[in-house]
């Protein structure tokens, strides 16, 4: 049986354009509930981890040296480094595990 690629294209096109449309057409009011509000806050820092962490792990020779980079980056936001700062750090780390772990 042959499989018609235009009727993947479909639906794929009706689920993003309904997870998009859906909540513009159906939510008329301000979102009062703290939980849901609270969900819809942290959706995008969640997508964002999900997608970087396996990134992270795969992009390094050694995946111990990823592992120690996001630890320290961790470390390093959390006592307030900025987003360029803390990106040096991990690079940084990055590089020297590798140098000693390759050794």
């Amino acid at each position: 049986m042959k499989h018609n690629i235009y009727i993947y294209i479909l639906v794929m096109f009706l689920v993003s354009y309904g997870l998009r449309a859906l909540p513009l057409t159906l939510i008329r009011k301000e979102i009062k509930n703290r939980t849901i509000r609270s969900f819809l806050y942290y959706v995008p820092y969640v997508t964002l981890a999900v997608m970087t962490f396996p990134a992270i792990m795969d992009s390094t020779g050694a995946p111990l040296a990823g592992l120690l980079a996001l630890v320290i980056g961790m470390v390093a936001a959390w006592f307030g480094a900025g987003l360029f700062p803390t990106a040096i750090i991990c690079s940084l780390v990055v590089f020297f595990a590798e140098l000693f772990l390759h050794v």
